[in-house]
């Protein structure tokens, strides 16, 4: 018998939380289970499996970490976008570390619930629009697009994991590599129009 108000939305959400304060590889079913206050089978009328759980919670994440970046980069161009954009994604990997992961490895997403999701698209967009505030063009954005994510994730990776040691602190690193970033992409931009001149 499926509990009143339980819901997959609901499953979910309870299921990030739980993610963000364990750790996406340790989420269980009987966690959500307990912290929902329900037998561990009543879970499975809303959603089908662990792995099934995990593409759902990667799909809120996209669409949260998509709203706090379009938020954050709103009326914005060129290394005030870069930066508010960068800020904005490491913002939510120290806020929901759980969730963040789920964005980073998604694993098997139900097809129909990835096509009705619009995070995933909307974060494309994003990033191209900011990237084409630059002067890009294909190839330079796909390159540009996977270069940020790169250096974002890598960066928000080794501080979670206590990476950075040495005494400077991670801030100052984090804002030189927000630098290096704007102006490489401005020489691109740069010499791509100087190319189509």
């Amino acid at each position: 018998m499926v509990r009143m108000g339980l819901t997959a939305e609901k499953v979910t959400g309870v299921g990030a939380e739980v993610a963000d304060d364990v750790g996406l590889h340790r989420l269980t079913m009987a966690q959500v289970a307990r912290r929902l206050g329900v037998q561990d089978a009543s879970l499975y009328a809303h959603v089908r499996s662990l792995e099934d759980l995990r593409g759902r919670i990667a799909l809120l994440a996209a669409d949260e970490k998509t709203l706090l970046i379009a938020e954050a980069t709103a009326g914005l161009a060129g290394k005030d976008a870069l930066f508010a954009f960068a800020n904005a994604w490491r913002e939510y990997a120290h806020k929901y570390p759980g969730r963040y992961a789920a964005t980073q490895a998604p694993g098997k997403i139900d097809p129909e619930l990835a096509a009705k999701a619009a995070g995933p698209r909307r974060a494309i967009a994003l990033t191209y629009g900011m990237l084409r505030g630059y002067g890009l063009a294909e190839p330079d954005l796909t390159d540009a697009a996977r270069l940020l994510r790169s250096t974002f994730h890598g960066f928000v990776a080794l501080e979670a994991s206590g990476g950075f040691a040495h005494a400077r602190e991670p801030q100052a690193s984090w804002l030189w590599s927000l630098e290096s970033l704007h102006h490489l992409l401005r020489q691109r931009g740069i010499a791509r129009r100087g190319d189509c001149a």
